[in-house]
């Protein structure tokens, strides 16, 4: 028994008002030319189930709100979602069976998600994947409420091109999942074992590449065997012990060459030195202070100089009549100026200047520069006095070394030789040691990454052996189940009429139509109405076989839009034999089906057989708002018959 599918109704909220339609029949017909928004419509319908839809310029400008309320197996849900571009992203949800507002759900994966409620009212969990088959080492696509949507809504714009989008590589995977969940094929624990089967292999071809990387590290460190690097480290390791303890002797024999007359020299060369050194460090010191007395003397000459240049100035303007004022440019020829008084400032004017005004000063400047002159002096005596003692302590120290290398290089210097020898040797096995050290750890790793992937080798033969088992336990339904949909649709096309095929069956692995020994889509050219009469038989033989079996969760309801405008045929032959396997369908599975279908004529035999709602250009399908008129007409995604209002 399929699963309840029922779309009661769709209001959609819109600037001008609220239109409302109701679905009360097992099979809805809306028809009206092109042009009057049924393809809107069923977008629109689209749109409140979670969908990205084909949204046309009226609902975009016009339309607020879509409301759906549908049954889905025992729930019965009414889903309110906006077209407002930051609104859209969430949708309103009521429970009518239990009369209870649901928090909001995300159009998304956030939680809580319309998907997972949507695929829970179905009997799905919504963390299923359809991992593909071959060399493939992902999970696979994520299964949606819209991936089993495309199974329930044929769209005007692949109607006559394609079947679920099955000639879209990346979606075929999610097809073939889709249709054998839908028929009890597979289940989600099957699902999970291969999507784990899939990342299991991605995880053994990860494992094998670094295995890869370290051996051909191992090849070039010229260790291609275990053995061989345990034996080259036993060697390094006896080399290390054999050095070290030549060393230790030639330390032994090296200590008592040494003299009491050497020792004493010894320590003469260090004093030596260290005088050195202080003779340099003052050295430098008497020059850092020379250099800062020669700076101070050279600010105070600035200074001194300042003072000259002042008592000049002085006397320069003093020869100066002024005629204006410096300051404000005014003349000073109008006024009276007592005698002996400045003209300018009118203070008492000093006619001489003496060297008495600022001889203070000059003064004490003076004695600093002659004070700095012997300072200067004094530091440059103290260099020299250092700079010899400096020459012989280097004389002294170059004496003490040639004296006490004469000495010493008959009686050590072989000895000194032999223990550098020994070091450069121990040196050399501890770093041999060191990197035979890291190739066993490699060959360690090489162990951990062989048991890895023999490990994860082991997990993937048995998920793979348990998914074998899984499809042999259901080959044999399986086979009936495709050979019952083979013979429906053989039926289908048979009654259709279809032009040109002479035998009609469904793929065994990727489950669509064959005709006349090739895929549907090989056969013939897109476009036309031999396409849609295909698909109309396909998925109409899909839902009857479905109806017949047990225990299937295929949702029965079916969305067609305008598959009258894409038959193209110029008479009514197979239109008619079209809804008269509609009408029997739904006849023969009385509030069990749902079909709804946009088209533009109606065969006039079977009108009563359904229920009819009409549109025109005065009464498109979002009436509150006005139709622009068939000249203004723009068409959903460019293609013709896809028309909107």
């Amino acid at each position: 028994m399929t699963t309840r599918f029922r779309l009661n109704a769709v209001t959609l909220t819109t600037t001008e008002g609220t239109v409302e339609y109701d679905f009360n029949s097992d099979l809805t017909v809306l028809a009206g030319p092109t042009g009057v928004g049924k393809t809107t419509l069923f977008e629109l319908i689209k749109f409140g189930f979670g969908g990205d839809a084909r949204l046309a310029t009226v609902a975009q400008e016009y339309v607020t709100d879509v409301t759906v309320d549908v049954t889905i197996g025992t729930m019965r849900l009414r889903i309110a979602r906006s077209l407002d571009s930051v609104k859209r992203k969430k949708a309103r949800v009521i429970d009518l069976a239990a009369q209870e507002r649901l928090p909001d759900h995300y159009v998304g994966q956030a939680q809580p998600s319309l998907n997972t409620l949507l695929l829970t009212a179905l009997g799905f969990p919504d963390d299923m994947k359809a991992a593909a088959s071959g060399q493939s080492v992902k999970a696979g696509t994520r299964i949606s409420f819209a991936h089993i949507f495309s199974f329930l809504y044929i769209p005007q714009y692949e109607i006559n091109r394609d079947i679920a989008g099955s000639q879209q590589s990346y979606v075929e995977p999610t097809r073939k999942a889709v249709f054998e969940l839908m028929f009890g094929l597979t289940d989600s624990v099957l699902l999970d074992m291969r999507s784990k089967s899939n990342l299991l292999k991605g995880e053994i071809a990860t494992e094998n590449a670094q295995l890869a990387t370290v051996l051909q590290f191992l090849r070039d460190s010229d260790t291609t065997q275990r053995i061989e690097a345990e034996q080259a480290l036993e060697q390094a390791i006896a080399t290390q012990q054999y050095a070290d303890n030549e060393r230790s002797l030639l330390r032994d024999e090296i200590d008592p060459v040494v003299d009491r007359h050497t020792q004493v020299m010894r320590d003469l060369l260090t004093e030596s030195e260290r005088n050195l050194a202080d003779a340099r460090a003052a050295v430098k010191e008497f020059q850092r202070q020379r250099a800062q007395s020669v700076q101070e003397r050279q600010r105070v000459q600035a200074d001194l100089d300042r003072l000259g240049r002042m008592r000049d100035a002085g006397e320069r303007l003093a020869d100066i009549e002024f005629a204006f004022c410096p300051r404000c440019m005014q003349s000073l020829a109008g006024r009276e100026v007592p005698a002996e008084t400045c003209r300018v400032c009118l203070q008492p004017d000093p006619v001489e200047v003496t060297d008495e005004a600022d001889g203070y000063e000059v003064r004490q400047l003076t004695n600093q520069l002659e004070e700095m002159d012997d300072q200067l002096a004094l530091l440059t005596q103290e260099l020299e006095l250092a700079g010899a003692a400096i020459t012989q302590r280097e004389e002294l120290v170059k004496k003490l070394t040639v004296e006490l290398d004469t000495r010493t290089s008959d009686r050590v210097t072989p000895r000194l030789q032999a223990y550098s020898d020994a070091t450069e040797r121990l040196a050399t096995a501890r770093a041999q040691q060191e990197q035979l050290e890291a190739v066993l750890r490699q060959w360690d790793r090489v162990a951990d990454l062989e048991s890895a992937v023999q490990q994860l080798r082991t997990q993937q033969e048995r998920l793979q052996l348990n998914i074998d088992q899984a499809a042999q336990r259901l080959a044999a339904r399986k086979e009936e189940l495709l050979d019952d949909i083979s013979e429906e649709f053989e039926s289908a096309v048979t009654t259709l009429g279809i032009p040109g095929v002479q035998n009609a069956e469904i793929h065994r692995t990727n489950y669509l139509p064959v005709l006349n020994g090739e895929i549907f889509h090989e056969f013939m050219p897109p476009g036309g109405g031999m396409m849609t009469a295909t698909q109309l038989a396909y998925w109409t033989s899909l839902l009857a076989v479905a109806m017949r079996e047990r225990d299937v969760p295929y949702p029965a309801f079916l969305l067609i839009d305008t598959p009258r405008l894409a038959l193209n045929t110029p008479d009514d032959d197979l239109a008619a034999a079209l809804y008269r396997r509609l009408v029997t369908l739904a006849d023969a599975n009385p509030g069990k089906v749902q079909f709804i279908i946009a088209d533009n004529n109606l065969p006039a035999e079977y009108r009563s057989h359904y229920e009819e709602i009409d549109f025109d250009y005065d009464t498109p399908t979002v009436s509150t708002i006005r139709h622009p008129g068939r000249s203004h007409v723009k068409t959903i995604g460019g293609t013709q018959g896809a028309a909107s209002q």
